[in-house]
Protein backbone atom coordinates (compact mmCIF):
# COMPACT_ATOMS: atom_id res chain seq x y z
CA UNK A 1 0.00 0.00 0.00
CA UNK A 2 1.86 2.93 -0.92
CA UNK A 3 -0.17 5.39 1.68
CA UNK A 4 1.29 5.24 5.05
CA UNK A 5 2.25 6.40 8.61
CA UNK A 6 5.58 6.82 9.47
CA UNK A 7 7.00 7.71 12.69
CA UNK A 8 10.48 8.79 12.35
CA UNK A 9 13.64 10.98 14.73
CA UNK A 10 13.24 14.25 14.80
CA UNK A 11 16.26 16.67 15.99
CA UNK A 12 16.74 16.58 20.02
CA UNK A 13 15.90 13.00 20.35
CA UNK A 14 12.53 13.84 19.72
CA UNK A 15 9.76 12.21 17.11
CA UNK A 16 7.45 13.20 13.92
CA UNK A 17 4.03 11.28 13.10
CA UNK A 18 4.09 11.52 8.85
CA UNK A 19 1.56 10.19 6.23
CA UNK A 20 3.28 9.38 3.49
CA UNK A 21 2.28 8.60 -0.29
CA UNK A 22 4.83 6.40 -1.71
CA UNK A 23 7.82 9.18 -0.82
CA UNK A 24 5.74 12.41 -0.47
CA UNK A 25 5.12 13.54 2.90
CA UNK A 26 1.84 14.75 2.80
CA UNK A 27 1.30 15.77 6.25
CA UNK A 28 3.56 15.79 9.52
CA UNK A 29 3.16 16.58 13.36
CA UNK A 30 4.80 18.79 15.63
CA UNK A 31 7.80 16.83 17.25
CA UNK A 32 6.86 15.00 20.05
CA UNK A 33 9.24 13.80 23.35
CA UNK A 34 7.99 10.25 23.10
CA UNK A 35 7.54 7.62 20.36
CA UNK A 36 4.15 6.83 21.87
CA UNK A 37 3.09 10.29 21.40
CA UNK A 38 3.96 10.57 17.70
CA UNK A 39 1.81 6.75 18.34
CA UNK A 40 -1.07 8.64 19.61
CA UNK A 41 -1.36 11.10 17.33
CA UNK A 42 -1.41 8.89 13.92
CA UNK A 43 -3.83 6.42 16.33
CA UNK A 44 -6.11 9.39 16.48
CA UNK A 45 -5.82 10.23 12.98
CA UNK A 46 -6.90 6.74 11.91
CA UNK A 47 -9.50 6.81 13.93
CA UNK A 48 -11.17 10.30 13.88
CA UNK A 49 -10.06 11.67 9.85
CA UNK A 50 -12.31 9.39 7.85
CA UNK A 51 -15.57 10.85 9.60
CA UNK A 52 -14.21 14.38 10.15
CA UNK A 53 -15.63 17.47 8.86
CA UNK A 54 -13.91 19.73 6.46
CA UNK A 55 -13.94 23.32 7.27
CA UNK A 56 -12.79 26.54 4.71
CA UNK A 57 -10.76 28.84 6.90
CA UNK A 58 -10.64 31.14 3.92
CA UNK A 59 -14.21 31.63 3.69
CA UNK A 60 -14.82 32.17 7.22
CA UNK A 61 -16.46 28.70 8.52
CA UNK A 62 -15.88 27.70 12.10
CA UNK A 63 -16.09 23.96 13.26
CA UNK A 64 -15.73 21.71 16.14
CA UNK A 65 -14.50 18.57 16.65
CA UNK A 66 -12.37 16.11 14.88
CA UNK A 67 -11.88 18.29 11.56
CA UNK A 68 -10.03 19.28 8.42
CA UNK A 69 -8.87 23.01 7.77
CA UNK A 70 -8.13 24.80 4.45
CA UNK A 71 -5.84 27.32 5.41
CA UNK A 72 -4.75 30.19 3.44
CA UNK A 73 -0.93 31.03 3.62
CA UNK A 74 0.87 34.31 3.62
CA UNK A 75 1.77 33.88 0.14
CA UNK A 76 -1.64 33.06 -0.95
CA UNK A 77 -1.48 29.28 -1.32
CA UNK A 78 -3.79 26.63 0.53
CA UNK A 79 -2.08 24.34 3.18
CA UNK A 80 -4.57 21.67 5.30
CA UNK A 81 -4.65 21.07 9.05
CA UNK A 82 -6.12 18.33 10.54
CA UNK A 83 -7.41 19.40 14.44
CA UNK A 84 -8.57 17.49 17.21
CA UNK A 85 -11.87 18.52 19.17
CA UNK A 86 -9.92 20.63 21.60
CA UNK A 87 -8.89 22.37 18.72
CA UNK A 88 -5.22 21.44 18.61
CA UNK A 89 -3.50 21.37 15.58
CA UNK A 90 -2.32 17.51 14.85
CA UNK A 91 -0.85 17.45 11.62
CA UNK A 92 -0.48 20.25 8.94
CA UNK A 93 0.31 19.45 4.90
CA UNK A 94 3.08 21.58 2.51
CA UNK A 95 1.11 24.76 1.28
CA UNK A 96 -0.73 24.00 -2.73
CA UNK A 97 -0.88 26.73 -5.26
CA UNK A 98 -4.28 25.06 -6.26
CA UNK A 99 -6.90 24.16 -3.93
CA UNK A 100 -7.89 20.88 -5.37
CA UNK A 101 -4.81 19.62 -4.73
CA UNK A 102 -5.32 20.66 -0.61
CA UNK A 103 -8.61 18.79 -1.24
CA UNK A 104 -7.01 15.61 -2.76
CA UNK A 105 -4.70 15.60 0.27
CA UNK A 106 -7.84 15.50 2.65
CA UNK A 107 -9.11 13.62 0.34
CA UNK A 108 -6.64 10.79 0.71
CA UNK A 109 -6.53 10.89 4.45
CA UNK A 110 -10.35 10.76 4.74
CA UNK A 111 -10.23 7.16 2.23
CA UNK A 112 -7.00 5.60 3.43
CA UNK A 113 -5.97 6.68 7.22
CA UNK A 114 -7.71 4.22 8.88
CA UNK A 115 -6.29 0.97 6.87
CA UNK A 116 -2.88 2.56 6.65
CA UNK A 117 0.38 1.02 7.94
CA UNK A 118 2.65 2.33 10.29
CA UNK A 119 6.57 1.93 10.00
CA UNK A 120 8.61 3.12 13.06
CA UNK A 121 11.77 4.54 10.95
CA UNK A 122 12.93 6.32 14.68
Amino acid sequence: MPHRFKISAAKNGEFVAKFVYNAETMVWSENYKSKASATNCIESIKKNAPGAAVVDLTKGEEGKGYRFELVASKDGQTFVRFVAANGEPMVRSETYKSRSSAKNCIKSLKERAAKAETLDEA
